[in-house]
């Protein structure tokens, strides 16, 4: 079944979204505006006009046509004519979105542009967010360019989502301070450099090779952007796992690693359940990758299931065990030791940059690194009897 990107654009009121939301129409993405679909289910002649008239007076009518302040004069006064706004148009713009959706190829780019996804929380149902900035003042700039006031202008930009909340939100950050010809310029390259190849990767259901293992810095974004990516699994899997993690590396704060998210999917059985959702978020499952080594040597090898990200910016990976297996405790044990050892995270950095450089993949330098592991879980699971972790204390 082919996989749809889905993209949700946002930003502030003057950011100049419009405008990247043009450029992606023009390369190929198919455009859903929520605001579009706002007017359209209350334009003159429809249901959603005649029932807002019923609830709230032919007041809200000029020249045939809803007039929009008068309104959001009356539906904005209290909290009951609000929530009586939204059960009349809410629905019906959810289901003109789902039937606009529904009309797009099924493997398309699909950009969905909403105004309030960030307020509204609903970064996990997109495999990118793209988030489209300007500064205050060059917002300010161009709303009074569209007769708006500034007293309004001001009011309206202060009632968004705030900088720092669009910012956890955001895969991508486009700066639209400029001329619209650099916003272009960057939204060309999001569409060459990730957007395609990435709608490609999910088409054919595979990931893009990363090559050698590379150790870098420790990177004080690595927990936010975890933080969208564990969204988007949990919402995929549902019900259906015991639990989500990010476990590995750039699950320690401080700890140099390779640029890689790692996460662990808990399940009471392992079998094929996880492969249709994981791949519709856009983590095709890679069949090379079904076993963990021993630990401790001299046990067997335990089956898993790995699946990978086809985001050709984002390496994530995504391993699915059972739930209670050695090596789903051990996946939780040593983030949470290593956060809590400061010499232990040392000396496993130590280690980590010293193997990187002698291998082509990572599959090499993980096997590489077993011989650590196992001498360290006698380390780690002493600190765990001293300090009373258990997994269920998820670090």
């Amino acid at each position: 079944m082919p996989i749809m990107l889905r993209v949700g654009l946002t930003g502030g009121i003057g950011s100049g979204k419009s405008t990247v939301a043009s450029r992606l129409a023009t390369l190929g993405a198919v455009v859903v505006d929520a605001d579009r679909v706002a007017r359209e289910v209350v334009e003159p002649g429809t249901d959603g006009l005649a029932e807002l008239v019923g609830a709230f007076g032919p007041e809200i009518i000029t020249d045939g046509a809803l007039d929009r302040a008068r309104l959001a004069a009356i539906a904005f006064a209290d909290e009951p004519s609000r929530q009586r706004l939204n059960a009349i148009t809410h629905p019906r713009i959810r289901d003109r979105t789902a039937e606009l959706i529904a009309q797009a190829p099924a493997d398309a780019v699909l950009v969905h542009d909403v105004p309030l996804l960030v307020e509204g929380g609903m970064g996990a149902l997109y495999h990118l967010v793209v988030v489209v900035d300007a500064p205050v003042e060059r917002r300010v700039e161009r709303l009074l360019g569209r007769g708006v006031a500034e007293a309004d202008a001001r009011a309206r930009i202060a009632a968004q989502a705030t900088d720092e909340a669009r910012r956890a939100a955001a895969d991508v950050w486009l700066d639209n301070s400029g001329e619209r010809a650099a916003v272009e310029a960057q939204v060309d390259a999001l569409w060459a450099d990730r957007l395609e190849p990435f709608r490609d990767s999910i088409r054919r259901r595979a990931h893009i090779p990363r090559g050698a293992p590379v150790i870098v810095d420790y990177d004080p974004t690595w927990p936010a952007q975890a933080a969208r990516v564990l969204a988007r699994l949990r919402l995929a899997v549902g019900d259906r796992a015991v639990r989500v993690d990010h476990i590995g590396s750039t699950s320690v704060p401080g700890l140099a690693a390779k640029d890689v998210l790692d996460f662990q999917i808990t399940v009471d059985a392992l079998d094929d359940r996880l492969d249709e959702p994981l791949a519709a978020a856009g983590f095709p499952r890679d069949p090379a990758f079904n076993l963990d080594s021993p630990h401790p040597p001299g046990g067997p090898e335990t089956p898993k299931r790995t699946h990978v990200s086809a985001d050709p910016v984002r390496w994530a990976n995504v391993h699915v065990r059972v739930e209670g297996s050695p090596f789903a405790r051990y996946s939780l044990l040593f983030p949470a030791w290593l956060r809590a050892d400061d010499v232990a995270r040392a000396e496993y950095e130590a280690v980590k940059r010293g193997l990187a450089g002698h291998f082509d993949n990572a599959p090499e330098y993980a096997v590489a690194k077993e011989g650590w592991f196992d001498r360290a879980i006698p380390r780690a699971e002493g600190w765990a009897r001293a300090s009373g972790w258990t997994p269920s204390t998820m670090g």
